[in-house]
This record gives structure tokens, C-alpha cells and sequence, in this order.
């Protein structure tokens, strides 16, 4: 019971101390889809070809890209070395979002490789404790505290790599995304609204990110917790 008073103050403590409100994600979405700032980026190429000249910036031309209208999601796949460009046409911060993934593509493998086996296991293990202690496999409430804790250690280490790899990405995109705009025929003035816009978003973006991550991760140690109290 107290480590569920303990989650639940966790939540509402990173929610203060983050500033986190609800119309800085509805502000997000709106500006994403701001017309007059659309018909700026879609001067521009389409998604595959700026892909490719982001990662000519990089020196990074190995990359598969492969286009996907059915999801709004875009990706780097680093097992398959591919980058996915989801239907993102209709968002001015389809630049942006390109060289972020782009920027994934150059990181260290490593760790992105890392991150997707661990991700996957954090996953797994996640519902493998809770069918077990559903099962009532664990026979002591004693072993089901050690799987919590498990779960605990495994959150942290997966919000701090995540974290990691993701606030690198998008640090850096912003940067990324200025010197494909220099290249390209959009006026001083085009280049200009845009940066600081994209820059604006990326702010909130960040903290938006991380307080995400971290609230995901203990809503799931939050209903472990209360499955081993009704079980």
C-alpha cells in the first residue's frame, strides 16, 4: 500500500515540478498543423527526398528509407538500418522530425541496439510478472516485493537510456533541420519562421518527452503494485 502512496505522489510531484499542462499538448498539435507555416514546408521536397539529403549532410547515405501513408509514426528501425517516413506531408515539423530520425541513423549502434533488446525484455518481463502473480505463482507476498523491485530497477535503467538516446535526437535536430533549410530556396524570411518555431515546439517537446516516459513507466510499476495487493 505504500509504495502505491508513493507512486501516486511521484506522479503528482513530477507533474508540479515539470509545469506540465494539459494545453501545452494541445499547443503542440495546433501549431504542428498551423496552415500558414504548412504551406511554407510544403514548398519544399517531398519526405524521401529530404530524407536523403539530410543524410548526405551527415555522411550517412547507407540508409534504407522506406515510406509508410498508412501511420502517422516515423522511426529508425537499427537492426534493418531503415529509416520509416510516416505520413507526416500535413506537419511543418515534418523536417524537423525527419532529421531527427536521421540523427538516430548516426548514433551509437551499440546502444540503439541495446536499447531495442532491453526495451522488448522490459516489455516481456512486465507482463510475465503480473500473469505470474495473477497465478499466484509466487508463493510469498516476499517474491512478489523482489519482482517489484525488479520492475523499479528496470524502469530507471530503460527511462535513462531512452532518455538518452531520444533528448540527443532531439537536441540536435533543430540544428539539422537549419542546415537543410539553408540549402534549400525557401526566402531568409521563410527559414527564419520556421526555425523558431520548430525550436519553440522543441522546448515544451523535450519536457513533454521526458515526463511521458517516466509517467508510463511508473503507471506500470503502479499496477504491478496493485495487482500484488489484490492478489
Amino acid at each position: 500500500m505504500y509504495i502505491i502512496i508513493i507512486l501516486i505522489g511521484t506522479i503528482i510531484l513530477l507533474t508540479l515540478g515539470l509545469d506540465i499542462k494539459i494545453k501545452d499538448l494541445k499547443n503542440i498539435k495546433e501549431k504542428a498543423y498551423d496552415k500558414s507555416l504548412v504551406e511554407i514546408t510544403n514548398k519544399l521536397p517531398e519526405n524521401e527526398e529530404v530524407c536523403k539529403k539530410i543524410l548526405e549532410i551527415l555522411k550517412n547515405e547507407n540508409v534504407t528509407i522506406q515510406k509508410e501513408d498508412d501511420s502517422k509514426t516515423s522511426l529508425y528501425m537499427v537492426m534493418q538500418n531503415k529509416i520509416i517516413i510516416g505520413n507526416i506531408k500535413n506537419s511543418f515539423t515534418r523536417i524537423q522530425t525527419i532529421a531527427h530520425e536521421c540523427i538516430h541513423s548516426i548514433q551509437n549502434k551499440n546502444i540503439l541496439k541495446f536499447n531495442f533488446i532491453f526495451s522488448n525484455i522490459y516489455l516481456l518481463y512486465f507482463a510475465v510478472a503480473i500473469i505470474c502473480t495473477m497465478l499466484k505463482i509466487p508463493k510469498s507476498i516476499e517474491i512478489s516485493y523482489i519482482l517489484l523491485l525488479i520492475q523499479i530497477m528496470l524502469s530507471l535503467i530503460y527511462i535513462i537510456i531512452r532518455s538518452y538516446i531520444e533528448i540527443d535526437a532531439m537536441t540536435r535536430a533543430p540544428y539539422l533541420s537549419k542546415d537543410y533549410l539553408n540549402l534549400t530556396n525557401l526566402s531568409k524570411e521563410e527559414k527564419q519562421i520556421i526555425n523558431s518555431n520548430c525550436e519553440e515546439l522543441n522546448k515544451i517537446g523535450i519536457k513533454l518527452y521526458v515526463y511521458t516516459l517516466c509517467i508510463k513507466c511508473i503507471i506500470r510499476t503502479l499496477i504491478y503494485s496493485l495487482i500484488i495487493s489484490l492478489f
